[in-house]
């Protein structure tokens, strides 16, 4: 390229160079001046291929220079100066490593030994990200052939300086005749492609994605590039448009694609002011400026360039796929000679992949381009489609109009698929990534690359939607059994499960649109379902379970479910039996497919507490609902049959329980009841607090780790508690508070580490959480402050005023306090505290964290046992909370 002078004049350099006793000034002013004028340059719009191509240029020059200065030629063996990697590409962004590999014929005496030394240290000294070796060519030979990474770099090599010859040596020596043969290097990259895709979820769509390193980023493109030069001897992007790889349609695509991410990876360079390939939350939306989104909605602005983003890195994986597989039939797969297997009159399986028998199959046949899916599915036994069969898919795929959406062949193909015994989730991804799916239904194509830019949902929608369906289809195999054993029980005997999967394909349909995305979810199902003549009881139960898809989550984390009125409130919404399995299937999915880390054992043995307790309500019958009474006296008959088979006084037991009011008997299990009430027998008449920790088994079903506590009454233990299981480390997930006439305060707390694990049987943990917690009830007037620790990185870019709503409950003496807030370490902590401020009992606790955010329900009384009814003390209570749960906000 033409020198550039105003970003590097290599004449004044070496002027200025001459006779400088301190020459890194010198190179430090040269690197800084080039930087603001790429920079600048940035961010006037000029052509991205052109500033890397400048910085490399740049970068060049200053070598030579540098390598002139310190005389590393003429020490009595050839060497020479190599850029490799990204350098050697050509590709350099900001920060970008400079990738050099200093080669030597033989290896090198004392002298040039210790100049090499300076000169690399010279160039750290700069502020130069430099990855270097010094090797001989017989060493580049043997390290090439034992390693792929080192071939890898090697193949990008670029002469900068020195010895021309020695340079053709090493090209010679790393050549496919002598090592790593086409086949061996094709596989090899194609399995670290495969590695590093498993290291970043195995999706485009992640919340902080890599630019350089997730699926459909650069380093696929590289791996593309890395193949064509090993083995078709290609070296740029652009000779791959040629005939049998790439249209000219398809390599414009790629390049766009190419510049796209460039701008990204050089934008979050120059914002960090270092190295810095993953759009991490708190460049986002400065980036999103950068590329023109920048409206007043900070929120919109993200999520606008992160669809265009991941529609990016979406079309680079559909066009990657492509090309693998041109390369994968023209350099792995042997020629068998065996004849192709026809299908019908338009497919046939050729080695092992589906190809269409002639080249109108789909202009002749539109039907075909659903039917492809189809028949991916009946053959499970097939790799994949020929890429041949995928550019025809492609090229047809402005047939999928409106009279094709109606057309009943094709509607009943669709439907088809979700019928097949394997391959539904893999196949209707397919369809995704090569864009038939959002044209066949343009519901879905509106939500493809669809960013919620929050903590809770790490996925877009749609990548969303198809993992729930993976995720119901995991359910049905053994390998699950153990972690999903009841929904694994019930999806196994569901009648038509196919109407299960075409909902998780709908239930979030919706999103982005405003109002209610399961109302207006429901009303795109009905029409699906209508199109594609479900029956209609298909379509009844596909249309309610979208509508109903977040009510089983919602009242499991949300409702007290001790109370029979909520088993039954939730037993009339779902009406039968039928509802609620495809209810409980869906909602397990749901919530694994939205963020793995939201699963956690007490999760699962909330939502199986749901599931039994309304199994239960519905067999008895709506109409004859389970009394309190009734519920009270079979607790307490099944408490009392454990204590007495072990040997304690009935007469004791009566005692104990006369102190204790009817929500305690309602909010516990009979096992719970019978493991208090022997712990409180020894206990005795000690006033030293009972602290006891063991694994939940509430109604039979393995949750969090239960902490008991039993101590005299006093108005700041909760807030001591909840200050003190913070210090532990421990996330509280409920909290039941019970006062006994006898002024003594039994509390139970269902809780797990921090990172959602249980605490399990170490002995160790178990023994620390007793005496800290001992310690703190012992003197709750020194209980500890609210911690500090350092609020995660996620988390600070997700601030929201806190919410805080306070009424008092219709059905039962309590008043509700509803808290919604940005989570950090301690916030329990700190609710705890405004609570014992106010002089106010807690009852019952359910606490929720949905991603960056908490929703909290906490059921509390005055210091009489009665709820708040002074309408200037409640805003007193809300003013206080909101002010305490304020981001910034120190206690």
């Amino acid at each position: 390229m033409p020198a550039d002078l105003e970003l590097f004049d290599n004449a004044t350099f070496s002027q200025s160079l001459n006779g400088q006793e301190q020459p890194w000034t010198v190179f430090r002013q040269a690197l800084e001046h080039a930087r603001l004028v790429l920079d600048q340059r940035f961010l006037d719009g000029h052509d991205i291929n052109e500033l890397v191509a400048a910085r490399t240029a740049v970068i060049d020059q200053l070598l030579e220079q540098a390598w002139q200065h310190y005389h590393l030629e003429g020490h009595g063996t050839a060497v020479a100066l190599i850029a490799v990697g990204g350098y050697g590409r050509g590709e350099l962004h900001p920060h970008s490593d400079i990738d050099l590999l200093i080669l030597l014929q033989d290896e090198p005496a004392a002298p040039l030994a210790d100049v090499i030394s300076q000169f690399v240290t010279f160039l750290w000294d700069l502020g130069l990200e430099i990855g270097h070796s010094v090797r001989t060519l017989a060493q580049c030979r043997e390290e090439a052939a034992a390693d792929l990474s080192v071939i890898t770099n090697l193949l990008e090599s670029r002469l900068v300086r020195g010895d021309q010859t020695l340079f053709k040596q090493l090209i010679d020596a790393i050549g496919p005749l002598h090592m790593w043969s086409s086949r061996d290097f094709f596989l090899g990259k194609c399995d670290e492609q495969k590695n590093r895709h498993e290291r970043h979820n195995d999706t485009e769509y992640n919340l902080e994605p890599d630019v350089k390193s997730s699926p459909g980023g650069l380093r696929d493109l590289q791996t593309i590039m890395w193949i064509a030069r090993r083995r078709f001897g290609m070296q740029t992007l652009a000779s791959l448009e040629a005939p049998g790889f790439l249209t000219g349609g398809e390599y414009q695509l790629l390049a766009r694609s190419r510049a796209f991410l460039w701008r990204v990876r050089y934008a979050l360079h120059m914002l960090a002011g270092r190295s810095e390939d993953r759009l991490l939350l708190e460049y986002q939306a400065k980036v999103a400026e950068l590329f023109g989104f920048d409206s007043d909605d900070a929120k919109s602005n993200i999520e606008g360039f992160m669809q265009q983003y991941y529609r990016t890195v979406m079309g680079i994986s559909e066009l990657g796929d492509l090309i693998r597989q041109v390369f994968e039939e023209q350099i792995v797969r042997d020629s068998s000679h065996q004849p192709p297997q026809v299908i019908n009159e338009r497919f046939r399986i050729r080695d092992g992949y589906l190809e269409h028998i002639h080249p109108y199959v789909f202009s002749k046949t539109p039907s075909a381009i659903l039917e492809v899916f189809v028949l991916m599915a009946q053959h499970p036994e097939l790799k994949g489609v020929r890429s041949e069969t995928i550019r025809l898919l492609r090229d047809h795929r402005h047939l999928i109009d409106d009279n094709f959406r109606q057309d009943p062949r094709n509607t009943g193909l669709f439907v088809e698929l979700f019928s097949c015994a394997e391959g539904v989730h893999m196949n209707l991804r397919r369809m995704n990534r090569y864009g038939i799916l959002g044209r066949y239904l343009p519901e879905f194509g509106r939500i493809v690359g669809q960013m919620q830019h929050d903590l809770f949902h790490i996925y877009t929608v749609d990548a969303h939607s198809l993992n729930l369906v993976k995720h119901l289809r995991k359910l049905r195999h053994p390998d699950f059994a153990e972690k999903f054993a009841l929904a694994g029980a019930i999806i196994a005997r569901l009648p038509r499960p196919e109407v299960l999967y075409m909902t998780g394909l709908y239930h979030d349909i919706a999103k982005g649109r405003g109002g209610d995305h399961s109302e207006l979810g429901a009303e795109d199902a009905h029409a699906f379902a209508v199109r594609h003549q479900l029956p209609a009881e298909d379509r009844r139960l596909m249309v309610w379970l979208v509508r109903n898809h977040l009510i089983m989550s919602i009242t499991a984390q949300r409702k007290d479910l001790s109370d029979p009125d909520e088993i039954h409130a939730f037993a009339t919404q779902v009406g039968d039996q039928m509802r609620l399995d495809y209810l409980y299937v869906l909602t397990v999915a749901d919530i694994n497919a939205t963020n793995p880390k939201l699963w956690n054992s007490w999760r699962a043995q909330l939502l199986r507490q749901l599931y039994s307790e309304t199994r239960r309500a519905l067999r008895r019958g709506l109409a004859n609902p389970l009394e309190r009474e009734e519920l009270i006296e079979t607790r307490q008959a099944a408490a009392l049959s454990l204590l007495c088979s072990d040997g304690a006084c009935n007469t004791a037991v009566q005692a104990i329980w006369s102190h204790l009011g009817d929500d305690y008997f309602l909010r516990h299990s009979a096992g719970d009841i019978a493991w208090h009430t022997a712990a409180m027998l020894e206990h005795g008449d000690s006033e030293e607090p009972l602290v006891l920790v063991r694994e939940s088994n509430q109604r039979g079903f393995a949750g969090g780790t239960q902490i008991f506590t039993y101590a005299p009454n006093r108005q700041d233990f909760f807030a001591a508690t909840t200050a003190a299981l913070a210090q532990l480390n421990l996330s509280v997930h409920e909290a039941r508070i019970t006062t006994s006439s006898s002024q003594f305060t039994i509390d139970s707390y269902i809780v797990l580490e921090a990172d959602g694990d249980r605490i399990g049987d170490d002995p160790e943990r178990i023994h620390t959480i007793q005496q800290h917690l001992s310690d703190t009830l012992r003197h709750p007037e020194r209980y500890p402050d609210v911690i500090q620790r350092h609020i995660p990185r996620q988390l600070k870019h997700f601030t929201f005023a806190p919410v805080v709503n306070i009424h008092n409950d219709a059905q039962r003496p309590f008043t509700v306090v509803e808290v919604t807030a940005p989570d950090r370490p301690g916030l329990l902590a700190r609710i705890g505290k405004v609570f014992m401020d106010f002089s106010l009992s807690l009852v019952n606790a359910k606490i929720i964290t949905q991603g960056e955010r908490i929703e909290d329900v906490f059921f509390i009384t005055d210091s009489n046992g009665q709820p708040l009814s002074d309408p200037e003390l409640c805003q007193q209570l809300q003013e206080a909370l909101i002010s305490q749960l304020s981001p910034g906000q120190t206690p």
